[in-house]
């Protein structure tokens, strides 16, 4: 893999991006993010003073933002939040800039979302919402390798 890049033309470009959601692709997505975070306990180290830290457990945690133009996030939740359950779904993230060195895609598996708005508007101001969730399993489908 080459240490540095040959053009500010690869730098890849959110604009690209793309986002699906139980195979249907969410056409008004903003923006999306998933991320893992290390949960860690320190460690007293005998000879040294410097406490080191110990990777106990894992926390994958992503948010999903929308353009408002539909009432999907309503459709897909509210049915099961009113029956008490916590229905689980499959993200997929793509970013395919033309100009980058191909396209990397991402699957999030078992996301469950924190939280389903039910109404959030402002005079003069584009609609928007945006979806948080905590997911237990990811896949990349495809990554990014300069050529």
């Amino acid at each position: 893999m080459s240490n540095s890049m040959d053009s500010a033309a690869r730098v890849m470009s959110g604009t690209h991006g793309e986002a699906w959601m139980d195979g249907e692709k969410c056409g008004e997505t903003l923006g999306f993010q998933a991320k893992i975070t290390k949960n860690k306990e320190s460690v007293a180290m005998c000879g040294q003073i410097m406490v080191d830290k110990k990777v106990m457990s894992c926390e994958g945690t992503g948010s999903i933002r929308f353009h408002k133009v539909n009432s999907r996030m309503a459709v897909a939740l509210s049915d099961s939040i009113q029956a008490g359950r916590d229905k689980r779904v499959k993200l997929i993230s793509n970013l395919n800039d033309p100009d980058a060195y191909g396209s990397e895609r991402i699957v999030v598996y078992d996301a469950s979302f924190d939280d389903l708005t039910l109404a959030d508007w402002e005079a003069g101001q584009k609609g928007q919402i945006e979806c948080p969730f905590t997911f237990t399993k990811w896949d990349y489908l495809d990554t990014v390798s300069p050529k």
